[in-house]
């Protein structure tokens, strides 16, 4: 199901919402079955077209292209109790000011005690780029990683669950 950038729903229960223009297959693929076992609706967000499995739990909503459209799509749909998967430490900040949970690929869980400190580092290595610094890109995403979020998602689904 597609969906348009102007489509929301304001009873429904926690869901997880995906910056899926970064976001790893494999993590993907955790995510798709992890709706279908919870029944949990998952909504990619991403400015390209993304096909999905066909589950009334997975959604794909594209937005047009642009700097951060899709950033902000998710950061003016995440409520309390919702889950964001994203890499991106400035939208991580964004829903977790809003009251929403966040958590990277790697399963690495943003809080409002980590998220300064992980924005500052974001600027520290943008600024060594700027300046010519070879910095490299993130690690490869490893099997560890994996079994990092699928426990860290678990968790969330079991917290949601109990809070019903």
């Amino acid at each position: 199901m597609t969906m348009h950038a102007d489509d929301t729903d304001t009873d429904t229960p926690p869901q997880i919402w995906v910056d899926a223009d970064a976001c790893p297959v494999v993590i993907r693929d955790i995510l798709f079955r992890a709706a279908e076992r919870a029944q949990v609706h998952v909504t990619f967000v991403a400015n390209q077209w993304l096909r999905t499995p066909g589950s009334r739990y997975l959604r794909a909503l594209q937005v047009s292209g642009g700097y951060d459209v899709a950033d902000d799509a998710i950061a003016e749909r995440a409520r309390p109790g919702d889950l964001v998967v994203t890499q991106d430490i400035p939208l991580a900040a964004r829903v977790v000011e809003r009251g929403a949970d966040a958590i990277d690929p790697r399963g690495q869980r943003f809080t409002p005690d980590n998220i300064a400190e992980r924005l500052s580092m974001r600027n520290f290595m943008d600024e060594l780029r700027g300046g010519g610094v070879q910095t490299g890109g993130p690690a490869a995403l490893h099997a560890r990683d994996r079994q990092a979020f699928a426990s860290r998602l678990d968790q969330w689904i079991a917290a949601r669950k109990g809070g019903r």
